[in-house]
């Protein structure tokens, strides 16, 4: 059995000083850093023992998941005391997001791939899910994808699931996603929610499963004016998917003049100098989590320049810039919400110089000087990490709480959206 195999060393070493909090097992959506390894990460602030679906079990973009191999794996997860497992339904299912919006399976064959959670039920494992209705115009067979989610409603209304989530991925204008997403939601049972998002829901329900009571938190927007519009790739107002992300992490929005242990300032725009001071001043005050929505995938590097001049994010209960508002909003809604819950000092600020590096350093940075330098084809080759280093040089060793350097790079999916690394505390 794997444990936790890519992590990075030093959280690995911080096992044995973490927290008291349930073991969990993680089958992610596919094999990227953000789907697999954050979510991990964020368990780990809290819990002594995390059981990842080990990488080359899971699906890359051209080959899903090895369906036999993965259950096999589920399988040796058992114990007597009935661990929670988090799963992607779509990994289980399909072979992972890509496989699932091209898959040929039918509903039924789908189905069946799935009844193994129906025996993990019935030996009382707790078991949080979810599935995604997915993107137009790449989804070959929409039906089909819809009959499964449907089904899983029944399976959450008769207790296969604890809690199920039905999420739509990347909804583009003339999506029909947000209304399968708002037609299902209608005959969901309590313990169901449909809400945007994919890449993040692992995370969202690790946050629900480990640290289940409730918590209030207070959202600050940078551009309030903007928080009412559409947002892209998400199908509604900013503002809503706030709220549905929120709960999905087990937060409740604080009324205006009630207080919270965290405040969300949600960046959707504005003068950077002047966000920055006003996360400096709300740190002064409690919690805050830093969630940065104005370009999708890439940070805005004036303002996390501004924070780093202030040496703000390494005080933060979290951040993200990394993908969709989505994406960001339930990351770091589950990174703050096991903070609130008694994260480990030294997991904390080893997570928070990770989300730096790879949400600032990374995508606002590197990410572009990586494209100019080597084409896509040759991502996949050695001197790929060779390059990426080179680049990086000059942003370590990293300076937070502790330091870091950064020690291994490379693109598990060949290609210059993702990369995965390691970081080495300096003692």
């Amino acid at each position: 059995m794997i444990r936790r195999r890519f992590l990075t060393p030093f959280l690995a070493t911080l096992l044995l000083g973490a927290p008291s909090a349930p073991a969990q097992i993680l089958l992610p959506l596919d094999s990227r850093p953000a789907t697999s390894t954050l979510p991990a990460d964020i368990a780990g602030l809290i819990s002594p023992d995390v059981r990842l679906a080990p990488q080359w079990l899971l699906g890359v973009a051209a080959r899903g998941a090895d369906a036999p191999a993965l259950e096999a794996w589920l399988a040796t997860q058992t114990t007597p005391q009935g661990l929670p497992l988090i799963v992607s339904l779509d990994a289980l299912a399909y072979g992972g997001l890509v496989q699932s919006r091209t898959s040929p399976l039918s509903a039924e064959e789908a189905l069946a791939r799935l009844a193994v959670l129906r025996t993990k039920a019935a030996r009382q494992q707790p078991i949080y899910a979810f599935i995604t209705l997915p993107r137009s115009p790449d989804a070959t067979n929409r039906a089909r994808n819809l009959a499964v989610a449907r089904e899983m409603l029944a399976w959450a209304a008769d207790g296969t699931f604890k809690e199920l989530h039905i999420t739509w991925d990347d909804a583009l204008p003339g999506s029909p996603a947000p209304q399968e997403g708002a037609a299902l939601a209608k005959d969901a049972p309590a313990n169901v929610l449909v809400y945007p998002g994919a890449d993040e829901v692992l995370s969202s329900l690790v946050a629900r499963a480990l640290s289940p009571e409730p918590a209030r938190v207070k959202v600050e927007y940078s551009a309030p004016d903007k928080a009412g519009a559409v947002i892209k790739y998400e199908g509604i107002a900013l503002s809503r998917s706030v709220a549905l992300h929120a709960q999905a992490t087990g937060f409740t929005l604080a009324a205006a003049g009630e207080s919270a242990p965290l405040t969300l300032y949600v960046y959707n725009g504005g003068d950077t100098r002047k966000a920055a001071l006003r996360i400096s001043a709300l740190l002064r005050g409690g919690k805050v989590a830093v969630v940065d929505v104005n370009a999708v995938n890439q940070g805005n590097l004036a303002l996390w320049t501004d924070l780093t001049t202030l040496r703000r994010p390494e005080n933060l209960a979290a951040l993200a810039a990394w993908g969709t508002p989505g994406n960001n909003l339930g990351s770091a809604l589950a990174h703050a919400k096991l903070d609130l819950s008694g994260a480990d000092p030294e997991r904390q600020d080893a997570l928070l110089a990770r989300e730096y590096t790879n949400d600032v350093i990374y995508s606002a940075q590197l990410r572009p000087q990586i494209r100019k330098a080597l084409p896509e084809t040759q991502l996949g080759t050695p001197n790929a990490s060779q390059v990426i280093l080179s680049l990086a040089r000059r942003d370590f060793p990293l300076h937070f709480a502790n330091t870091y350097t950064l020690t291994d790079a490379s693109f598990p999916w060949d290609r210059s959206f993702e990369w995965q690394f390691d970081l080495k505390r300096v003692p």
